[in-house]
């Protein structure tokens, strides 16, 4: 009985060790991908539109794409490179920008916004010469309130929604393959 007893610990952990889950923290990228090049987004952003007022905010093409190049060089596993040197490249095009009320008060004003940067993605993979993958309607999204302790600009929160945006397509570039 004593021989059992000593052995189930090292059982038990045998059986942890073949039934873990799998996760990982690295990347699910094949071994011969290693750079990226962001194509310059296009600002696609129809101003008139019948379901509603879009807004215009200048060069915002341009915000998301530095923001999604600093956050490949924050994460590491993909080395910005210039277009001739990619092993993907990424070419976006930026189809709206919404901000919707999501609070309210008791006479109806809004209180809280949360605003949606949307873009269409296309990945090419230039070892292979095809599009790796493709995203229509590939969003980032933030919340900010007009009042109150808690409130910030519209500005302030586009650029979290931007972060969140450029957070997204890393995500999916590096863990999707």
């Amino acid at each position: 009985m004593n021989r059992i007893l000593r052995k189930l610990p090292g059982v038990f952990l045998l059986g942890v060790l073949l039934a873990g889950c799998g996760y990982t923290t690295r990347s699910t990228l094949p071994p011969s991908i290693k750079t990226i090049y962001v194509a310059p987004f296009k600002n696609e952003i129809v101003l008139a539109r019948d379901q509603g007022r879009q807004v215009y905010l200048p060069l915002m093409e341009v915000d998301v794409r530095n923001k999604i190049i600093d956050r490949f060089m924050f994460d590491g596993r993909l080395r910005v490179a210039k277009e001739d040197n990619a092993d993907l490249i990424l070419k976006g095009r930026l189809k709206s920008y919404r901000r919707g009320g999501l609070r309210y008060t008791e006479n109806d004003d809004v209180e809280e916004y949360r605003i949606y940067v949307t873009v269409d993605l296309e990945m090419y993979n230039t070892r292979l010469g095809e599009v790796a993958w493709r995203e229509r309607s590939f969003t980032g999204e933030a919340e900010y309130f007009i009042r109150g302790p808690l409130a910030s600009s519209e500005s302030d929160a586009i650029k979290v929604a931007i972060d969140d945006l450029a957070r997204r397509i890393v995500e999916r570039t590096i863990e999707d393959w």
